[in-house]
């Protein structure tokens, strides 16, 4: 549980480092308010805590093999405040590998991701894409995200949406200015995958204020290594009837489509964030 000592730095109304975490050690990073979710004050973002995850994985253990499929899985609360992550090859090989990592609160986790990373190969005589491609983002009218959500993490996007989208249906781009650590240079694939998260609030079908439609996990599949700057996001939510809930988005970069984002929802009533 996070204390008075422990929380986002900068929650105090000290400056805040340009960045979502601060490196404290090899394997040790703190939070800033940069990071801060939209459920709870107290909890870092899964889309910032799964891209710094990843690039965890990409700095400790780099690689040419591409990554082909990122899950995580989110085993509580992501709470703010200072934290471990350790990184495992779970599965090696010269063409195929498999990278597990964790995020650790003490002795308590709260994100479990596993990496497939793949051999590159030039495969472009064969490549083709069933995936429409997003008009620019200039295109595209401003969003004022932060009168939907709440939390730092918001505070910190530039987020633009196309003036058809409605509860459930739409095409967005995102972008943010600060990298995953002060002062250093994201990874190139997490530097993509801290946006992803997003997904969940960008096309809300009801009100987050009355219904809690939090996601319990995230899996990305990548077509190719994407490159970061906007993240794009065409999105679609579905809400079944015993409450269960998913997300589903076909991602782009500014070269086109890149892969797809899928998020498991919880969907209860009368328990947002009000």
């Amino acid at each position: 549980m996070p204390t008075a000592e422990n929380l986002h730095l900068g929650h105090d109304g000290t400056p805040v480092p340009d960045g979502y975490y601060v490196r404290l050690a090899a394997d040790r990073l703190a939070s800033t308010l940069h990071s801060q979710g939209a459920w709870q004050p107290g909890e870092q973002h899964l889309a910032v805590a799964s891209g710094l995850v990843l690039a965890e994985i990409e700095r400790r253990l780099p690689s040419d093999k591409l990554v082909s499929r990122a899950s995580f899985d989110v085993l509580g609360v992501i709470y703010s405040g200072e934290f471990t992550i350790d990184v495992e090859v779970v599965r090696p090989g010269r063409t195929i590998e498999l990278v597990e990592a964790t995020m650790r609160h003490g002795e308590r986790v709260s994100i479990r991701a596993r990496v497939w990373r793949l051999a590159a190969s030039d495969t472009t005589s064969v490549a083709g894409l069933e995936s429409d491609a997003m008009p620019p983002p200039e295109s595209m009218p401003r969003l004022a995200f932060s009168k939907v959500w709440a939390g730092g993490y918001i505070d910190a996007l530039e987020v633009h949406q196309e003036a058809t989208a409605r509860p459930g249906r739409g095409r967005s781009w995102l972008r943010t200015t600060y990298p995953l650590v002060a002062g250093e240079v994201d990874p190139p694939t997490a530097g993509f995958v801290k946006l992803v998260d997003t997904a969940n609030g960008l096309v809300v079908r009801e009100d987050p204020g009355h219904t809690f439609f939090a996601n319990v996990d995230l899996t990305i599949h990548f077509l190719r290594q994407p490159q970061a700057g906007w993240v794009g996001f065409d999105t679609r939510v579905n809400f079944g009837p015993s409450g269960l809930g998913e997300t589903f988005t076909v991602l782009s970069d500014v070269h086109g489509p890149v892969g797809t984002a899928a998020q498991s929802l919880t969907v209860r009533l009368g328990q947002g964030t009000k």
